[in-house]
């Protein structure tokens, strides 16, 4: 399970960061999302201009007031129409770009690590990790990461990015015009005659400063308690949808109470942890609004001795207030964000931990594959568990056209994991494997999509790909007569078929695509004793005329009577290098 990063330094957040973002504006989108970013990056510095002539208008008007200038006055507000009417245009059109650049970003990020998680069976290898530390640190909840952290994550850096540099912007424009409306402040010290020019950029720069860094001690530990708070409310979320995978189960053995029981622990975890945040952004808030109505009339203060000494008049007042505020407002902008600067990294952390991960999954693991029509042949084949432990050492079998070979041994053998080393899945796994292409696997507990049915039997090829009689003709030759007229129905199958229907609906898809290789695992296991030798027979026949062969792993010795040779995962001696080995019949 992930833990919480250590804070780093604002260089390793920045590089980690970098390392997300800059993939989509070097990707095949790359022109439209620059187009974007540097329209957005436009209007922000219309903005700053809007806000620039906004500042000077301030002066004008209120002089006018001052000196009951009526002219100038109904001119001042004619200008104050087409500023104000500008800057409207402005925000309405920055907001619309700034969303739609947000968004495109979410969908080439989801597309971008959704591929890369069903690629090279990563999000397999993940679920295995979970169990042992064997394939290295395993991301919680990778679902989250793709569905929740990524858009935070474009939304956080979209939206802090261009405000920083509307900040920076801002401060770099509104200094100037500070700098020479403030004038110069004098004392005397010592008999000597001191003189501040431009105090009230000093000032504001000093008031912003002490500020940040208040700021700054007091949020910091929202930051570990961000990234815990998105982990508790994904695992939360991730039990509900396994009492809901296994509803059945539950309800068969009453244990609601014990689920209710587990739900609120995850949830009391989710309260607490939100409880302390709360705590945490409370003492923030105290701070902040301190500081912001602090900041209202800090300039009014600090400017009242020249406009009582006459050295500047209201409109003069008025305009270096306005100044200030905008100086004020762009040095605060670490203050005002600060929470949201801590909700950014602990996204970031998160999904810098889980890119970390999809790079550690995509090297291969796994035996050695290789495409072969002479049969299926295995090579100085080394079977493991996540914990170290041996279950086949330097194995050599082969199945040739035409065979059908059984395997069977105790449970925990490792007859299942044997059939992952031949599809290619199991990643502790030495060796070579040459596997026809031609080739179906048939899982104990098969998967099937919610939709409809003939999306279900088809699956993974798309259903159209199929004729309707095609597909009927499967269901009713894998004993499902009833299902043959519901195709098109729509249903959660997983849960709505029995056991026994979700293996023969699995067996009628391998009678839909006709293999000529098939590895069954424990396929029939659920099937009553005539079902079973029905559908073993049609699949035998089935992979005879298609020239291959038949590998199942069964218990049962009715399905053992349909092969020709068995492989016995037998135990070793003690001291032996691997726990089982492997005979013939």
């Amino acid at each position: 399970m992930s833990q919480t990063p250590e804070a780093g330094g604002v260089r390793a957040t920045t590089r980690k960061i970098a390392r997300l973002a800059l993939p989509y504006f070097r990707s095949d989108q790359k022109w439209k999302a620059r187009g974007l970013l540097g329209a957005i990056i436009g209007l922000n510095l219309l903005n700053v201009y809007l806000l620039v002539l906004y500042n000077d208008w301030y002066g004008v008007f209120y002089a006018a007031l001052e000196s009951r200038n009526q002219p100038v006055f109904w001119e001042q507000l004619f200008r104050f129409t087409w500023i104000a009417f500008a800057l409207i245009i402005t925000a309405v059109y920055k907001f619309y770009l700034t969303q739609l650049l947000e968004l495109r970003w979410r969908n080439w990020m989801t597309g971008h690590y959704q591929a890369r998680w069903l690629a090279s069976q990563a999000f397999y290898r993940m679920e295995l990790a979970r169990f042992s530390g064997a394939l290295g640190r395993a991301p919680d909840n990778p679902d989250q990461r793709i569905q929740e952290d990524l858009n935070l994550f474009t939304t956080y850096t979209v939206s802090l990015t261009m405000g920083a540099f509307n900040a920076l912007v801002t401060l770099v424009t509104f200094v100037g015009i500070l700098w020479g409306l403030s004038g110069a402040f004098s004392f005397d010290i010592g008999g000597s005659t001191w003189v501040i020019p431009g105090f009230m950029v000093w000032a504001a720069v000093l008031y912003c400063a002490v500020g940040s860094l208040v700021t700054h001690l007091i949020g910091r530990p929202q930051i570990p308690l961000n990234y815990q708070q998105q982990r508790l409310e994904a695992d939360y979320r991730h039990h509900l949808m396994r009492v809901r995978e296994y509803s059945e189960a539950i309800a068969l053995d009453r244990g609601e109470a014990v689920e209710r029981g587990q739900l609120d622990l995850r949830f009391s975890r989710v309260l607490a942890n939100y409880l302390e945040l709360l705590r945490k952004q409370k003492n923030l808030i105290w701070f902040t609004s301190f500081f912001g109505q602090a900041a209202v009339v800090f300039p009014f203060i600090v400017a009242a001795p020249r406009l009582f000494s006459g050295a500047i008049n209201l409109g003069g007042l008025m305009q270096i207030a306005t100044a200030f505020g905008r100086v004020q407002d762009s040095l605060s902008w670490f203050v005002d964000n600060y929470s949201s600067l801590a909700a950014w990294r602990a996204t970031t952390d998160r999904l810098t931990d889980f890119e970390d991960q999809l790079v550690a999954q995509s090297v291969p693991l796994q035996a050695e594959q290789v495409g072969s029509e002479a049969g299926l042949r295995a090579s100085g084949l080394t079977l493991g568990l996540p914990n170290g432990a041996v279950l086949l050492a330097d194995a050599a079998l082969q199945v040739r056209p035409g065979e059908s070979v059984v395997v069977r041994g105790p449970s925990g053998g490792g007859k299942s994991t044997l059939l992952r080393a031949f599809a290619g899945i199991w990643p502790f796994a030495q060796g070579r494997v040459e596997r026809p292409a031609d080739a179906m696997f048939i899982p104990q507990h098969p998967y099937f999509p919610e939709g409809r049915l003939r999306d279900a039997l088809a699956y993974p090829e798309p259903a159209d790909r199929y004729g309707d009689d095609a597909l009927r003709q499967a269901l009713n030759d894998a004993l499902l007569p009833d299902l043959a007229s519901r195709l098109d129905d729509e249903d959660a199958w997983s849960q709505k078929l029995s056991g026994g229907e979700r293996q023969r609906l699995a067996i009628a898809r391998v009678l839909l695509k006709r293999p000529a290789w098939l590895f069954a695992d424990e396929a029939t296991s659920a099937l009553d004793e005539e079902a079973e030798q029905t559908l073993y027979g049609r699949l035998k026949a089935l992979v005879a005329g298609q020239g291959g062969a038949m590998v199942s792993v069964a218990h049962r010795s009715a399905v053992a009577a349909f092969h020709d040779r068995e492989w016995r995962l037998a135990p070793q001696p003690p001291g032996a290098p691997a726990r089982f080995g492997v005979s013939e019949r």
